[in-house]
């Protein structure tokens, strides 16, 4: 017996060790055994060992392909995607020319350095023709990752340009979850877990006329939703943002207008902002600037843009921002949306929705465009709607700061036909979640 705390001394019995050809013979059999075992466990169940799980339950379609509106599953089930990727999809899933796009781009190349120092045509193309779009104001383009990073480059942006610190929000906003975008961010239950986060941040009632008068000269930049999303679908008031925009022009302090989910023909316009008669000083943009790919971006005055080079140099800067298979994608999206008359048929829609989609347990709704909230009587009411619909074929959700209410959101493609059957089966999921 060796003693506590003893060295052991080990000799070898080298005769003892297998043959080369035994060793391959083992590894062989132990990776069989692996793939055998790994035949057994099923995709669901790898995505909840290895992938960071968002929500104690998620709908959990195990996808097998996306086409126009609709989301096929593994076992060749139909659903019509009413949420269009939460406003992602806004063309539909899989068009043609979208996917030529990035084919013909991954054939070129795909990422080659950090976002700003080579020329990249995907890059320069997409920016020309997003611009093509937009007031003078708005013709230099900052390309992020994501709807997120657009918003923490803004209020870089915004700091930069004024040389103040103070931020100005809204209650029931929200800009992203990343740690600037959360500090901005309207409610306090996602919030309070994560503190500290950024100072100097003011958050003030929408849609008030009384609390536009807080904002002062300490104020760098106002960042505002048209239509607030998360708290289903609030549009603001035109003569209130009116007045948003002659204070912030009155103080020199910039008004960011955030787009990420509003953008692209969702509202009945390209972006909500010409409905409103303002042109804001930054625009950010995200979910369908990508055309299904990710992709954000942030949109100022080239003389804005500028602060960021200089003092210090690379004063925003990212790897993957503006990838040129995420911009390529974008840009044919763009493309079709322009010339695809589906922004012009958005009124239209909208109204087939106000006018078929009824239900005695339906309390409120809110819409804008084809963007629509379902307001019920509880969270527990909405949350069993959502799962009768998901069984139906009909993929919605709720809200982040609405839990009571629906998420209608489907891609700008969807035709009436189409539009009639996903309320009809909406309609039997209400009947059937209350136990008609």
């Amino acid at each position: 017996m060796v003693e506590l705390g003893a060295t052991k001394q080990f000799s070898p019995n080298w005769g003892s060790f297998p043959s080369t050809a035994s060793m391959v013979a083992i590894k062989m059999r132990l990776l069989y055994r692996n793939l055998l075992l790994m035949a057994t466990i099923t995709n669901r169940q790898l995505f909840l060992q290895h992938l960071a799980q968002t929500s104690e339950k998620p709908i959990g379609i195990e996808v097998a392909s996306a086409q126009g509106v609709y989301i096929y599953d593994v076992h060749g089930k139909a659903f019509m995607d009413m949420i269009a990727g939460f406003s992602v999809c806004n063309i539909g899933h899989s068009h043609p020319a979208v996917i030529k796009a990035i084919n013909e781009q991954v054939e070129k190349y795909m990422h080659v350095i950090v976002y700003g120092e080579f020329v990249q045509a995907p890059q320069v193309q997409y920016a020309k023709y997003l611009t093509s779009f937009l007031p003078d104001a708005l013709q230099s383009v900052y390309f992020t990752n994501s709807g997120a990073e657009a918003t923490e480059g803004a209020m870089k942006l915004a700091k930069r340009v004024t040389g103040r610190t103070k931020i100005v929000a809204f209650e029931g906003a929200y800009h992203g979850s990343t740690q600037g975008a959360l500090s901005v961010m309207g409610d306090e239950y996602f919030k309070n877990a994560f503190r500290p986060l950024l100072p100097d941040i003011l958050h003030l009632r929408y849609n008030n006329f009384e609390d536009i008068e807080l904002i002062d000269d300490t104020v760098a930049c106002v960042l505002v939703e048209l239509v607030q999303a998360e708290t289903g679908i609030t549009p603001a008031h035109k003569e209130w943002v009116a007045a948003l925009k002659k204070k912030c022009e009155s103080l020199c302090a910039l008004l960011i207008v955030d787009e990420i989910q509003s953008g692209f023909g969702r509202t009945g316009t390209l972006f909500a902002f010409e409905q409103y008669d303002i042109t804001p000083d930054v625009l950010l943009v995200g979910k369908a600037l990508g055309g299904g790919l990710p992709l954000g971006a942030f949109i100022s005055s080239t003389k804005m843009m500028s602060t960021l080079t200089e003092n210090p140099v690379l004063g925003h800067i990212t790897t993957f921002g503006g990838n040129p298979v995420s911009c390529a994608a974008g840009n044919a999206a763009l493309t079709v949306l322009h010339h695809s008359g589906w922004i012009e048929s958005v009124k239209e829609k909208e109204n087939c929705l106000i006018t078929h989609l009824h239900h005695p347990a339906i309390l409120h709704r809110n819409h804008f465009g084809l963007w629509m909230s379902l307001q019920f009587e509880s969270a527990a009411l909405t949350k069993k709607i959502a799962a009768a619909c998901i069984e139906n074929g009909i993929i919605t959700d709720w809200f982040l700061f609405a839990e009571d209410k629906i998420r209608i959101a489907p891609p700008l493609s969807i035709s009436i036909d189409e539009l009639m059957i996903a309320i009809e089966k909406m309609i039997t999921s209400i009947h059937q979640a209350i136990g008609e």
